[in-house]
């Protein structure tokens, strides 16, 4: 629990009281302010407590600080909140691994103003989360209501004018998070939209189609999004010769052609490299030329810099659909143009109720996950290691966003825990000689041996088997085959790749840098995960042997839906980290090893500007993978674009080491509802 003095934001007090204002509650190391105190459930609003003198003297000084005193010595605190403060609390989402271990945290700020925005910081605490579902109650009846209702207003396109409504149409369902309701509809939509772009004439570079940049740059977005192959030629008419877009091709006024044209040049695949970068050149000189034109504060203007800053296919959709529920005005799509439109206030009420419906759904899975990692105890057990479950449970929401497939997300937070647990293990705590007796253990994967190991390991190791058997039979019982060879040889080879690491960087050696990656995208966790996910979602996938080790992303056997978002997550992590890894004193990043390979001739700027390189090769990789056919489900190739978007969100650090933009898209998805 944080409690903070009394006083008003942004003042420096006087001297500290004998009483402290309750204002949050979980664990979220940083100075604050009063203000907080809205994440409290409205009956302990103001609520005072009393402290013992020996804490209180901890407070003559105006440093801030944090600290830790025992629950019991905060008397008196109500029983709901001892409980939150306790055993349920959530760590915060920070770069810090401390513990929360049934204590009262106190954080005393005395910054006279602060960046930080704190009625929007994120509500942390599982408990405090579901409070809202029993206060605010989501209708079912409306949302299923209001689906018919939009059912009946999508009408089948039969002429080539509806081409641009029908464009429209998809693009705002996405937009809004609502797409699930209608894939019958959507589905007859694209097909229509394929025949018309691919029928030859809007490539004409005499003019002759109807076709506006918008339409064509729009419809390519959404076609290739779903797996359909539409060729680039389909842009030649606004291009010269050389293949340069030619301005008045593509119209002098049409800046919402351009932006289209941006968006959907993040869709190129392997082999298309000058010409998508052409055209994202091209449109992003163009938006940056005109956008001082728009005027500031313009809803126009308020798109045009969400997109250059959040490009539709890199973004969570989940983060995108909340930013045009907060500003209706801007419209559901690039051009806004669905705001003229019938359809457009049932489409905005629909997604209003769907998006506050899945947000009570999420606060009981939140809920429901924090109960099974209080019950299994190893918070408690293993106090050196992370305690985060609200950020693990973000990576499931993002991979399987999906209502229909809840039960699974929780499932999936399981094995996500036990990565950065395991990980915590091989970094901090073990020495080299337990960390080669726990890896052989896993590879075993027999219980009966784990006996010789330490304890705290053989409390990992029990909880990960049984944890791990439970999901596979659970597995088994949805679908009638037990996945459980994949899952333990996913943790063997996890394990293998984090020893290989521990010996590289205990013996002060550092890899060549294509050999770091290697075995870097299996220490991501992220195959693990993904395999994990493939078998609860019961892909056909899955009844392949799939590989991955070090060996199988070597010989490039692995599917590239599983490789390019571990190479992803591992090069964005390594962005991130190095600075700080540098620092500390530890050499373990991807940059670093391709610097000790080229000498002083590679500066920090040139190898981050190879790993961007890097980076978006990746994401042609994973663009063509997601392409049909592929012998992965929608649901699949989906969680594995997602999974390559969340990436950016985990490791967008700040100057502080603060995920700040993890930070508000806690907030954004579990705490802020949408106003009806």
């Amino acid at each position: 629990m944080f409690v903070s003095r009394g006083g008003e934001p942004g003042r420096r007090p006087g001297p500290f009281p004998a009483y402290f204002q309750i204002f949050w509650l979980g664990l979220y190391c940083r100075p604050v302010c009063s203000c907080g105190r809205e994440a409290l459930p409205l009956k302990y609003k103001n609520q005072a407590i009393q402290l013992p003198q020996n804490i209180i003297e901890q407070f003559s000084s105006s440093t801030p600080k944090l600290i830790y005193i025992p629950m019991a010595s905060a008397l008196p605190v109500p029983r709901s909140i001892r409980f939150l403060g306790g055993s349920a609390a959530l760590h915060g989402v920070h770069d810090g691994t401390g513990t929360s271990r049934g204590a009262v945290h106190l954080s005393v700020s005395t910054h006279k103003s602060s960046p930080v925005d704190y009625h929007r910081q994120p509500m942390l605490s599982s408990s405090s989360l579901h409070q809202q579902c029993q206060d605010e109650q989501c209708d079912k009846q409306q949302v299923d209501y209001k689906v018919e209702q939009v059912r009946d207003l999508i009408k089948r396109p039969t002429t080539t004018d509806s081409y641009q409504r029908a464009v429209q149409t998809i693009d705002s369902l996405q937009r809004l998070g609502i797409h699930r309701h209608f894939p019958e509809e959507i589905e007859c939509l694209l097909a229509f939209c394929y025949e018309q772009i691919t029928d030859g004439d809007h490539s004409a570079r005499d003019g002759r189609s109807s076709m506006s940049m918008y339409d064509v740059a729009t419809g390519f977005r959404l076609l290739r999004q779903r797996g359909y192959y539409v060729s680039l030629d389909v842009f030649d008419r606004f291009q010269d010769g050389m293949g340069r877009f030619q301005l008045q091709a593509v119209g002098d006024h049409d800046l919402t052609g351009v932006l289209s044209l941006y968006e959907a040049s993040f869709l190129g695949i392997e082999g298309e490299d000058r010409l998508v970068q052409e055209a994202r050149d091209f449109a992003r000189k163009q938006i940056a030329a005109r956008l001082p034109t728009l005027g500031s504060g313009t809803a126009k203007r308020a798109v045009h810099e969400f997109a250059l800053d959040n490009p539709y296919h890199l973004t969570l959709p989940s983060y995108s659909t909340k930013f045009y529920l907060e500003n209706p005005k801007l419209g559901t799509t690039t051009a806004g143009k669905m705001n003229d439109n019938i359809i457009a206030p049932v489409l905005y009420e629909l997604a209003k109720l769907d998006f506050n419906s899945q947000q009570t759904l999420h606060t009981e899975e939140l809920r429901d996950f924090s109960k099974w990692w209080r019950d299994l105890g190893l918070w408690h057990q293993l106090k050196f290691a992370r305690n985060q479950p609200l950020k693990w449970f973000m990576w499931s929401l993002a991979l399987v966003p999906d209502p229909r497939h809840s039960k699974w997300r929780v499932e999936l937070t399981k094995p996500i825990s036990f990565v950065y647990l395991i990980d915590d293990i091989f970094d901090t705590y073990g020495s080299l000689d337990e960390l080669i007796r726990f890896t052989e253990a896993v590879n075993r994967w027999n219980m009966d041996e784990i006996d010789s190991l330490p304890e705290y390991m053989q409390i990992c190791l029990s909880a990960l088997y049984r944890t791990t058997t439970e999901i596979a039979d659970k597995i088994l019982k949805e679908y009638g085959w037990n996945p459980i060879d994949t899952l333990t040889k996913s943790w063997a080879a996890l394990c293998n790749a984090f020893l290989v690491e521990t010996k590289w960087f205990k013996s002060g050696r550092l890899p060549p840098a294509e050999e770091y990656l290697r075995n870097g995208v299996i220490s991501s966790g992220m195959p693990m995960v993904l395999l994990h996910l493939l078998s609860m979602l019961g892909d056909q996938g899955a009844n392949y042997d799939i590989d991955c080790s070090v060996n199988s992303f070597h010989n490039m056997s692995m599917p590239d839906l599983i490789s390019a978002p571990a190479t992803l997550l591992r090069l964005w992590d390594d962005l991130g980290s190095a600075q700080d890894e540098k620092q500390r004193g530890y050499d373990g990043s991807y940059l670093n090893c391709c610097r000790n390979e080229n000498g002083k001739s590679l500066t920090v700027e040139k190898a981050r500007e190879h790993v961007m390189q890097l980076i978006a090769g990746e994401w042609k990789k994973l663009n063509k993978a997601s392409l049909s056919p592929n012998v992965f489900s929608p649901a699949f190739t989906s969680g594995s674009l997602n999974a390559a978007r969340m990436v950016r969100v985990m490791y967008s650090y700040d100057k502080e080491r603060r995920l700040v933009f993890l930070e508000q898209h806690i907030y954004s998805l579990l705490r802020e509802r949408v106003a009806l």
